[in-house]
C-alpha cells in the first residue's frame, strides 16, 4: 500500500511550521495528497488568559473583547499555515488543502486520522485528560487505529523516510509497526533494521534470525542491512535505540507500541513509554 493520503496536524504553536515541512516533503517524495488538520481550540495560555480575566471580575464587555482577540490570533494561526502549505507543495504539484475545524483536539483528530493512511503529530500537543494521566499523543497512539508519526520539536530536522531505522524484536508490535511502515520503507534510500539484545528474544521465544526480517524487506525493494548491539540494560534501550538512529543518519525511527488502551497506567510499556517521553527524532508507532 502506498502513502496516498496523509494528515498533519497542526495548531497555534510555531512548532507546526515543523511539522508542515516535513510533512510536505514527504508527501512530494511519494505523490500523496496532504490535508493539514488545524482545530479551532483555545490553546493552554489563552485559556489561562480567560481563566485570569474571570477570576478578575472584569465586565462582560471585556470578556467579549478578550474572547474575540483570541478568535482573532486563532484565525490568524490558521491563514498563516494555509499560505505555509501553499508555498511549500505549489512547485511540486502536490494536492494538498488545510481543514479549519471546531472542536476538542482529542476528538477531532482520531475521527480523520481514520480517514488517512498515516498521522502526523507533534510531540508536545495538549495533556490528555487528568484522570488518565497520559499525554494526548500517547492516547493518540492506542485510538486513532492508524499508523502515528510522532515529530519532536528538533528544528534541525529536515526530511522524513529517507533513512528508515527498524527496532525490530520479533514481537507482535514489532511486526505490526513494520509492516504499517512498509511503503516508507519501501521507498526510503536506505534502512536498516537494529536489533537490541538478540540473545534475550531469539532463544527464548523461538524467533527466527534477524536475517529472516532482512530478507522480507529486500522482497519489498528495501535496501536493508542489520545492526545488532548486545548488553543493553533494560532501562536503557529507548535511549540506546535513539542513539543508535542518530548515529546512523536516520530520519525516522519505527517501534512497536507495547501497551493496552484500556490499561495504559499499568500496561505501556517500559521501552514505549521511554521512546514517547525522551524522543529525539521522529518516531513511527501503530498499535
Amino acid at each position: 500500500m502506498a502513502l496516498k493520503d496523509l494528515l498533519v496536524c497542526v495548531d497555534q504553536n510555531e512548532d507546526s511550521l515543523l511539522r508542515l515541512r516535513l510533512a510536505a516533503d514527504l508527501a512530494i517524495r511519494h505523490g500523496s495528497h496532504l490535508t493539514a488538520l488545524y482545530v479551532r481550540e483555545f490553546s493552554r495560555s489563552q485559556l489561562e488568559r480567560r481563566k485570569a480575566a474571570e477570576l478578575a471580575l472584569q465586565s462582560a464587555a471585556a470578556l467579549h473583547d478578550l474572547d474575540d482577540s483570541i478568535e482573532e490570533e486563532m484565525h490568524a494561526a490558521a491563514e498563516r499555515w494555509r499560505s505555509t502549505l501553499e508555498a511549500l507543495t505549489r512547485k511540486n504539484r502536490v494536492e494538498a488543502e488545510l481543514q479549519s475545524v471546531d472542536g476538542v483536539t482529542a476528538e477531532v483528530i482520531p475521527q480523520h486520522a481514520r480517514y488517512a493512511d498515516l498521522c502526523i503529530l507533534g510531540r508536545d500537543l495538549p495533556e490528555g485528560p487528568a484522570s488518565i494521566g497520559y499525554t494526548f499523543c500517547e492516547q493518540m497512539l492506542f485510538v486513532t487505529g492508524r499508523p502515528v508519526l510522532f515529530v519532536p520539536a528538533d528544528p534541525s530536522l529536515s526530511t522524513l523516510g529517507r533513512h528508515v531505522v527498524v527496532a525490530w524484536n520479533s514481537s507482535r508490535p514489532a511486526a505490526r509497526s513494520l509492516n504499517d511502515a512498509l511503503p516508507l520503507i519501501e521507498r526510503a534510500e536506505r534502512t536498516t533494521v537494529l536489533i537490541v539484545n538478540p540473545g534475550a528474544f531469539i532463544g527464548a521465544h523461538h524467533a527466527l534470525p534477524g536475517e529472516q526480517i532482512i530478507a522480507h524487506l529486500r522482497r519489498h525493494g528495501a535496501a536493508a542491512e542489520i545492526v545488532r548491539i548486545e548488553n543493553v540494560p533494560p532501562g536503557s534501550i529507548a535511549d540506546k535505540l535513539q542513539a543508535e538512529a542518530r548515529a546512523l543518519g536516520a530520519d525516522v525511527l519505527v517501534a512497536g507500541a507495547f501497551g493496552h488502551p484500556r490499561l495504559w497506567e499499568k500496561m505501556l510499556g517500559g521501552v514505549t513509554n521511554d521512546l514517547m517521553t525522551r524522543m529525539s527524532l521522529p518516531v513511527f508507532m501503530s498499535h
